[in-house]
This record gives C-alpha cells, structure tokens and sequence, in this order.
C-alpha cells in the first residue's frame, strides 16, 4: 500500500520562505518520478512541480524561480522548497506520481501565506 505523508506547512508573511517535505512508502521510490500538487479552496488540484528519476524538473509558470523540487532517494522522500511566498501559493499541497498513474492521496499540508 502507498503511503505519502505530507509535512511541512504552515502560515508564513508574503516573501518568506518553507520547505515541505513528502516521505513515501509502498513504492520503489529510484523508480518513481514525483510531483507536487496545490489546490486552493474552490479550485481544481494543479500540479507545481515534477522531478524526474534522473532528477529533471518542471516547475508551472506561476513558480518558477521561486520554488525548487528535490530529491532524497535515499530517503524516499521528496521535497519542495518554496521562496519568495505570495498570498496566492496559499493552498493543500499535496505529492503523488508525476504521472498520470497517481497513487491515492495523502492528507496533504496547509500552506498559508498572509500578513
């Protein structure tokens, strides 16, 4: 059975900085390649960011330059280091397969950015 467990969230100011983290099991994770998703109240689940297994990113529009997916294999764990925060990355981020053969979802971590 797959297990993502999400972590890492919180209220932060406008500009500041967190780092979500994502250990998973019940997958090869060497084998997986990774995303991580947001979805915001009202709205649909979008993906923000996928890494690859030889460690390729993808980042949409409204991210980049501002967050850095990664990596621990070793770990099974998958991170998403967000700078830079704006009211507008509030949401549940989530992590799943970069693929369309997404595992069933975690219970995700809240992200808030206000002042």
């Amino acid at each position: 059975q797959v297990q993502l467990v999400e972590s890492g969230g919180g209220t932060v100011q406008p500009g500041g900085p967190l780092r979500l983290s994502c250990p998973s099991s019940g997958i090869i994770f060497r084998f997986a390649a990774m995303g991580w998703y947001r979805q915001a109240p009202g709205k649909q689940r979008d993906m923000v960011a996928t890494i690859t297994i030889g460690g390729s990113t993808n980042y949409a529009d409204a991210v980049k330059g501002r967050f850095t997916i990664s990596r621990d294999n070793a770990k099974n764990t998958v991170y998403l280091q967000m700078n830079s925060l704006k009211a507008e990355d509030t949401a549940v981020y989530y992590c799943n397969s970069a693929t369309s053969r997404l595992w069933d979802w975690g219970q995700g971590t809240q992200v808030t950015v206000s002042s």
